[in-house]
């Protein structure tokens, strides 16, 4: 099959799974070894207030941990918005989220909680995904520090994958309602090779990487294919009338750029997208490996505002 992506060349779409499992698992548990890189100083946003609370969220895998980020004190109860961290699926490091979730509790005025779900490859595909879907249900639920009713979904890179596939969940399930789901420059397409994807000079995310977090994360070739894993790729994206209003930021010189573009289309198409941003000459995780504070608080600020607007009432 071909698919044609948004900067015009041809992808041919291999039948090789993504990496021998073995082997993609052995490196993947050797790169949860090395220690988290850490945002900058100048993007930690360690100036603004944070008042957090740990939770424990069940779900039908067992519990996960969570912390919730609250807003200033406030006599009504406030909107919510769940957050899932990147980490390729197969790192677990929901504290490089600390300056967008306090970003968002302080400006955005929501309770914000960040979702510590499992990973692979203990943890494969879809399990991460279902995980989510229920930590957002729960969210949603009778009983909490806020009102569930006004309800947002995010994440960046393997978490946006995890918002989009929850959004998905949500619109064909039924619910719970979700007020908006933000899409930071996501993992939305498993089908096509990690080296037919653009990539730039010296891109973050190198092709032997992409392939071990494939490869760690899916359990079997047909995999990839399904729609909750791949939602930009072929006609995956398509009969999404109805889902959540959008926000995707997309990274021009990031290997994923293409796919969110894609998506970003597919959204418009049915109505759902609010808001389209590309980062001229940014890379994936430009918030958290970079030092452009001007460039990560505009951004920040463009997903505060729309979750403020998705969640006014």
């Amino acid at each position: 099959m071909v698919n044609k992506c948004p900067r015009c060349r041809t992808v041919e779409l291999s039948d090789e799974h993504p990496g021998p499992p073995l082997i993609a698992d052995a490196l993947a548990q050797l790169m949860r070894l090395i220690p988290p890189s850490r945002p900058a100083p100048e993007l930690s946003f360690a100036e603004l207030p944070a008042r957090t609370v740990p939770a424990t969220i069940p779900t039908r895998h067992g519990e996960v941990r969570a912390v919730v980020y609250l807003p200033a004190a406030s006599s009504d109860p406030v909107p919510v918005y769940v957050n899932f961290h990147g980490g390729g699926f197969i790192l677990r490091h929901p504290e490089q989220d600390d300056p967008l979730c306090r970003y968002l509790a302080a400006t955005a005025g929501v309770a914000v909680v960040n979702v510590d779900y499992d990973v692979a490859p203990a943890h494969r595909f879809p399990e991460p995904i279902e995980e989510a879907y229920d930590a957002v249900c729960w969210a949603a639920g009778p009983g909490r520090d806020w009102d569930g009713s006004r309800l947002c979904v995010g994440g960046q890179s393997a978490g946006g994958a995890l918002a989009a596939a929850v959004a998905r969940l949500a619109l064909e399930l039924g619910g719970p309602d979700l007020a908006l789901q933000v899409l930071l420059y996501p993992v939305l397409d498993l089908v096509t090779p990690a080296r037919d994807k653009y990539v730039a000079v010296k891109p973050v995310i190198s092709v032997p990487i992409e392939k071990v977090f494939e490869g760690a994360y899916l359990p079997s070739p047909e995999a990839r294919l399904d729609r909750l894993a791949s939602p930009a790729w072929g006609t995956n994206g398509d009969g999404i009338a109805g889902i959540a209003p959008a926000l995707v930021v997309t990274c021009e010189l990031d290997s994923l750029h293409d796919e969110g573009v894609a998506y970003a289309g597919k959204l418009a198409a049915v109505g759902s997208l609010r808001e389209h941003l590309d980062l001229e000459g940014a890379d994936h995780g430009y918030n958290l490996h970079g030092r452009n504070r001007a460039l990560v608080e505009d951004s920040y600020a463009l997903i505060a505002k729309h979750v403020t607007a998705a969640t006014e009432g």
